[in-house]
């Protein structure tokens, strides 16, 4: 019997599960809890903890310990372990749990190489962060592994519980992460409607709510500790054990009204700046907590009415929601959901273990041979080979109780030949019935899981015929996903037309059933020679920002670089055929053919990088509170002239931003500040769809103005006509309300650039812009050595050579900023 795994790795908890085709089975910790905390303790001789001992030391010796990794999977956020000097990745320390939740399993399901483990990840995970998760398998050993969203995972462990048709929406509060998911069952075939979520939103945003507001001002009441000590390293472990008694507390409230955040002296071993030893003894009611989290629930309401609105569902058109993850243990907060959306709640699964279940559910259904993991097919045949032209085909998957196998002849047969059909299983036998072309027998499958069969022919004179296949089996299911929606659009950035503006050429829309495959055909926009520095890229943003595309969240590169080919040159204009695949887990897989010089590049074998859009989570406040600012900007300007309630909940979602204080962030306000950003940007350019005419104004004056008022000075007389001239053409593509009013835009903002460009001062001051901001380049070895060879330039006034530098460095810049739509890196147009 082959074994299926499933892993919820979680931001706080994770849990593993098996199914050997007819029954699951969660495998407990060693201290026979269904879940294992996410974290890690090292002490200092080097021994390493995983689990509930490494979260129970964790407070105590921070710098010893790392937790909370999963938020910062998928970018380059480091995780300092500095008491054993010691600097790890989120991908290593998320490997660590999956290498500790994979040796519960028996040794038989582990060392069995057709065992297939399926890890779960939030459907509002990017693609940078589910790349950095299956790394994370590959480094803890887990051989054939495979991603699915957990909102399919739960699905798939409601269906097992309670196989009903009908509508319903899955609540699943994590750790860290909101998933909200529609599904509708008929039949145990089960098709998501639509899905959604909030990248921050879970029970460590509570845990940190209610330190924020509760704790931290009472320890400022009651001792003498400076303003910062949040972040003030002194006191680290403090905040650290706060945080933890805060969770206890938080815990407590499940199961009573009140609880009291307790801390004794000897539990903190902290004292404060007058010596005195500090504690904690503060009271807790449900009613505080419910007002401390009614914002954050109240987004998570309003991200449940989204999807359902995406769904085209009223709250009327579902029976039920179906709670998943720890903090839905808590009433107040299921009753608080069920009540503004009139929808009845439903605790038919277990909260901790339900994604873990589902996904070891879902992993019997992949077809582990295959390369890309795709899912195994509901239809099966065998044929009986030799002079017989006889075939039976049958639904090979299904979550009935019954099947039914069609007898397919294509030649004839001897009259009063017959066949029968016996269940290996029960006993249970068809009895004979005529062999003719059409017949079909209702077979029952009694088992969970396969359902084994054999068939028998015989000849007129009663007489067995030998078959080369002759065994049927059929599989009942707790239930079939047939349809999967993506949970975000993607798409390849492209060049409209030669020297035209850069669009997206779209793989997958958000709600697309996955997966999905395709082809396109792109043309390179500039020649690249074998063996030369230069790259055609294939920049990928997930987003539906249209204008600009890079408010949208960049993802990664492609890159075929002339170090790539030995021979020949791809000519401006040659062909590059992509042909793409989009798995059920959302992952992207991506294989380039360039018939030029017969060459193929790969997403899998390295000249995919997804590093090109992390950005380091500790570093990055600075950058998070000007791009803030930049919207913010963006948002008064269109204020004067567009009135639009969407620019005040923009806005909102910017407070957090630009109000950071650099020097007193910490990583996840960085994080969550930044997912405001883009939630404004997203805002933005829905006013700017209905705000489309006004909103083209704004950006043509503005860069006429910037033109009369800078640049004007520099341009030559031919420039200066140039410019005006294509600046009324723009304005007549306002007035007509055309397409090209972008291509036009581009091309002003271009010889803008271009005059610029020329001046040496300009050069000069891009180089001291890019340089300062070293948090914006993946490849900080590369930054290093032009910041040095550039700085060396500008000593010897060799500005020249240092044009050079200025657009490598502009280049290699992580996306989203508005230098990198000056010096734009898209090279290749659509074919």
């Amino acid at each position: 019997m082959k074994n299926f795994v499933g892993i919820d790795l979680g931001t706080t908890n994770s849990a593993i599960c098996s199914y050997d085709g007819s029954a699951t089975q969660i495998w407990k910790s060693p201290e026979q809890n269904d879940v294992t905390p996410s974290a890690i303790y090292i002490d200092r001789r080097g021994n390493k903890y995983v689990g509930k001992r490494a979260y129970d030391s964790a407070p105590h010796s921070p710098d010893n310990s790392a937790m909370l990794f999963k938020r910062l999977m998928g970018t380059k956020t480091p995780i300092h372990l500095s008491a054993v000097n010691l600097t790890k990745t989120p991908e290593e320390c998320s490997s660590e749990v999956l290498r500790v939740l994979f040796g519960y399993l028996p040794e038989e399901i582990r060392n069995d190489s057709d065992t297939g483990t399926v890890i779960t990840v939030p459907a509002a995970f990017n693609q940078m962060q589910k790349e950095a998760t299956m790394q994370a398998a590959s480094m803890a050993g887990l051989g054939k592994v495979a991603l699915m969203q957990e909102p399919v995972a739960a699905v798939m462990s409601v269906m097992r519980t309670r196989n009903t048709d009908g509508m319903f929406l899955i609540y699943d509060l994590g750790g860290g992460t909101l998933d909200v998911a529609i599904a509708e069952s008929i039949g145990g075939r089960v098709n998501l409607l639509a899905h959604g979520g909030i990248a921050m939103c879970g029970g460590r945003d509570f845990d940190r709510t209610l330190v924020d507001n509760v704790v931290r001002p009472w320890l400022l009441d009651n001792f003498d500790l400076p303003e910062d000590f949040s972040v003030n390293p002194d006191f680290k472990s403090l905040v650290r054990l706060a945080v933890w008694a805060t969770e206890r507390a938080k815990i407590e409230l499940s199961a009573r009204d009140d609880a009291v955040i307790s801390l004794s002296e000897t539990e903190a071993r902290v004292r404060d700046l007058s010596g005195n030893e500090i504690y904690l003894d503060i009271p807790l009611s449900r009613g505080i907590y419910d007002q401390l989290i009614t914002e954050r629930v109240g987004e998570s309401i309003e991200s449940a009415r989204e999807t359902l609105n995406k769904a085209g569902l009223s709250p009327h058109d579902l029976e039920r929601i179906v709670f998943v993850g720890g903090p839905t243990n808590y009433k107040p907060l299921r009753d608080k959901v069920i009540f503004e959306l009139g929808i009845p709640g439903s605790t038919d699964v277990n909260p901790m273990t339900a994604v873990a279940e589902g996904a070891s559910l879902f992993a019997e259904s992949i077809d582990w041979s295959s390369q890309n993991r795709s899912r195994k097919s509901t239809r099966g045949q065998i044929s009986s080979g030799g002079k017989l032209s006889l075939t039976f085909n049958y639904i090979a998957r299904t979550p009935d109780v019954k099947a039914k196998i069609i007898v397919q002849m294509t030649g004839q047969t001897l009259p009063g030949s017959e066949f029968q059909i016996d269940s290996a299983d029960t006993g249970w036998t068809s009895g004979r019935l005529p062999l003719k072309h059409g017949v079909a027998v209702d077979v029952h499958l009694t088992n969970n899981g396969e359902n084994t069969f054999k068939v028998f022919v015989f000849d007129s004179a009663g007489g067995p015929l030998s078959l080369e296949q002759d065994k049927i089996v059929i599989t009942r299911t707790a239930a079939t996903v047939e349809a999967i929606p993506a949970s975000h659009s993607v798409g390849i950035e492209v060049l409209e037309k030669l020297g035209g503006s850069p669009v997206l050429d779209y793989l997958v829309r958000s709600g697309d059933s996955l997966p999905k495959k395709g082809k396109k055909v792109f043309k390179a926009a500039e020649s690249l020679k074998a063996g030369t520095s230069g790259s055609l890229n294939l920049n990928l943003w997930e987003g539906e920002i249209e204008n600009p595309i890079h408010d949208n969240r960049h993802i990664g590169v492609l890159k075929i670089s002339g170090s790539d080919f030995d021979d020949g040159v791809i000519p401006a204009g040659g062909d590059l055929e992509c042909e793409y695949e989009i798995l059920d887990s959302g992952n992207i897989v991506l294989e380039v053919s360039v018939p030029c010089i017969g060459g193929t590049f790969h997403s899998g074998r390295n000249f995919y990088s997804r590093q090109e859009g992390q950005l380091d989570f500790t570093a990055v406040a600075n950058m998070v509170v000007e791009e803030g600012q930049r919207t913010l900007n963006r948002i008064e300007e269109i204020s004067e002239v567009v009135d639009n309630p969407k620019l005040d909940q923009a806005r909102q979602k910017l407070e957090s931003a630009v109000s950071l204080d650099p020097e007193e962030t910490e990583t996840e306000e960085s994080q969550e500040a930044m997912e405001k950003v883009l939630e404004a940007r997203r805002l933005l350019a829905q006013v700017r769809k209905e705000h489309l005419k006004e909103i083209r104004q704004i950006d043509l004056d503005g860069i006429m103005s910037f033109f009369n008022e800078f640049i004007r000075q520099y341009a030559r007389p031919s420039e200066a006509t140039s410019f005006d001239n294509l600046a009324k053409t723009a304005q007549r593509s306002i007035d007509r309300n055309d397409k090209d009013f972008e291509n036009h835009l581009g091309e002003l903002k271009g010889k803008n650039f271009e005059i610029l460009w020329r001046q040496d001062w300009f050069v000069v001051e891009q180089f001291k812009r890019f340089t300062g901001s070293p948090h914006l380049y993946a490849d900080q070895q590369r930054f290093n050595q032009l910041k040095t060879v550039g700085t060396q330039l500008m000593r010897s006034d060799d500005i020249e050579k240092l044009r050079t530098v200025v657009a490598e460095l502009s280049m290699i810049r992580i996306g989203g900023t508005p230098d990198s739509e000056m010096l734009d890196v898209a090279n290749i147009f659509r074919g």
